[in-house]
């Protein structure tokens, strides 16, 4: 029975379903472009379907990555320039994927927020996309959640999570030995970490995000927004190709942390900091900070984004195969017995 009123609604308390109705009809066509062999069902359901054998493994092994872009947020928030992030948290997940020596097969997003924009939502995804779209990877799911009270007007929040196979016996790093060489590929800016020391500097300098940059053309904010830089289909190449016994991701924790994670026990790194340019937005962030060399190092990629620790007779071949794929890429030294990254030269 009822009385004909309709009493407190859900959206009463600020969750409106049908904006996130909307919102899945629109991003539909975004997800469709990503589709790729195994993808067995598109968005709406109550889970998503791969089919391995479809995509053409035989023996697979899966890998799983899951990872988000941080205070990287602040900024896109603040400005409002939302696009790229989307592309950021695609590649922070299928740039590690691609270290184990998977294939990135698919993607699945957490979108939360405190009130729906559709528009917002849509770029952001939309960027999610496009990540996808150019690593290979489809988009087959996700979760966009509207929970009032837990996020500020206008603030939100990303996760990402990747799924990628190889066939057994082809998981990397192996057979890294003494004298491997490493080839660093270029990054485009600061990637998606770092960036809570970034917000601070960028307040010690006392400029806003609308202010000019001080190492290229356009705003601040938008020259910090440069999306993380995706080497999922050159490392795959390479791979592919024959001779590469690891690679490295180079996020949190900079050259310096995260090339060992890839070194087996009494082995270590002699890297040449004179091999690369240092692009200009470290230069400005040490400037501004004050910051030590070995500070910088540790904390950001220093405008190397991948690494890849390759046998010395293919390191030529490798390096031009890599250049055709359109990389920028450096000869910064070996693998040497011992632990740790030792440095020679200096970032200039």
């Amino acid at each position: 029975m009822s009385d004909g009123k309709n009493g407190v609604t859900y959206a009463d308390a600020g969750v409106d379903i049908d904006a996130g109705n909307a919102l899945v009809e629109r991003i539909k066509p975004a997800a469709k472009r990503t589709a790729r062999p195994g993808v067995m069902a598109g968005l709406g359901g109550f889970g998503a379907l791969f089919d391995l054998k479809a995509a053409g493994y035989s023996d697979p092994v899966l890998v799983a990555a899951t990872d988000g872009v941080g205070t990287k947020l602040r900024i896109a928030i603040d400005t409002g320039e939302v696009d790229g992030v989307g592309i950021d948290l695609v590649a922070m997940c299928v740039n590690d994927l691609v270290c184990q020596g998977a294939e990135p097969l698919f993607f699945l997003d957490y979108f939360a927020t405190g009130k729906l924009e559709t528009e917002t939502a849509a770029r952001i995804i939309e960027g999610i996309a496009e990540g996808c779209a150019q690593s290979g990877c489809a988009l087959i799911g996700g979760e966009t959640a509207e929970m009032p009270g837990m996020y500020p007007e206008g603030d939100f929040d990303l996760a990402g999570f990747a799924v990628g196979a190889m066939e057994r016996g082809a998981d990397l790093p192996a057979g890294v030995a003494e004298g491997d060489v490493l080839l660093g590929l270029g990054s485009n800016g600061v990637h998606s970490n770092g960036y809570s020391l970034v917000r601070k500097l960028v307040e010690i300098s006392g400029l806003g995000w609308e202010a000019d940059c001080p190492w290229a053309e356009g705003s601040l904010g938008a020259a910090l927004l440069a999306p993380t830089r995706l080497y999922v289909k050159q490392a795959l190449a390479a791979v592919r190709a024959g001779g590469v016994h690891a690679l490295a991701h180079i996020t949190g924790g900079g050259l310096t942390e995260n090339l060992p994670r890839v070194l087996p026990e009494g082995l270590g790194a002699e890297i040449d900091l004179g091999a690369w340019a240092l692009p200009p937005v470290f230069g400005w962030l040490r400037e501004t900070g004050g910051m030590a060399e070995a500070e910088l190092l540790k904390t950001f990629n220093c405008g190397i984004g991948m690494i890849l620790a390759v046998e010395a007779d293919r390191a030529e071949a490798l390096k031009e195969l890599l250049e055709g794929e359109g990389e920028s890429v450096s000869v910064l030294g070996r693998v040497v017995a011992g632990e740790g990254v030792a440095y020679t030269g200096a970032l200039s």
